[in-house]
């Protein structure tokens, strides 16, 4: 009994809870890959994919450029916009105004007839993937036409080229 109420008799067994917390986390490193393609990528093995979209190099609005390193995140948007982005100030908002533009890492095909309307222009628009890596990635660079190699216990990803100067062989690696 408290403060004069009697317990009452047991009442029937609730619905169940949502789980609770796992004991895994997140690694929090994150690798984005563009394709130059029109087709999506799939992460790496042993590599969560958190999204897909289209490859943004930059946009410019009020004659500002906002870049974006491709090996960021931000560089991978879920959707595509040519104007993704607005431009606030003292309370009123802009949506692609004053010839504000954005450009976007294109495709290997060949260039269209402009102008291009509609939806037409996804075809053109290279795709990406942000992946979560249990590493951070690091690149290997070899001064020399030969590919390098990974360090011991890392694996390797993709071999590319370096930039600049592109004579120059890579390898993108991951520790294991």
């Amino acid at each position: 009994m408290v403060d004069g109420v009697h317990d009452g008799a047991p009442g029937r067994s609730g619905d169940a809870g949502s789980p609770g917390p796992t004991t895994t986390f997140n690694s929090g490193f994150l690798l984005v890959m563009h394709s130059q393609s029109d087709t999506f990528l799939s992460c790496p093995a042993d590599m969560t994919q958190l999204w897909t979209g289209y490859s943004l190099l930059y946009p410019e609005g009020q004659e500002k450029a906002h870049t974006q390193d491709l090996g960021q995140a931000g560089s991978c948007m879920r959707l595509f916009s040519t104007m993704p982005f607005s431009y606030c100030k003292m309370g009123t908002c802009d949506y692609a105004s004053c010839n504000d533009k954005s450009y976007w890492l294109s495709t290997t095909a060949a260039v269209p007839m402009m102008p291009v309307v509609g939806r037409d222009i996804q075809q053109d628009i290279s795709r990406c993937v942000v992946c979560e890596a249990p590493s951070p990635a690091v690149a290997v660079h070899s001064q020399e036409n030969s590919n390098p190699f990974c360090p011991p216990n890392w694996r390797s990803l993709w071999v590319g080229y370096s930039f600049p100067p592109s004579d120059f062989s890579d390898f993108m690696c991951f520790s294991t």
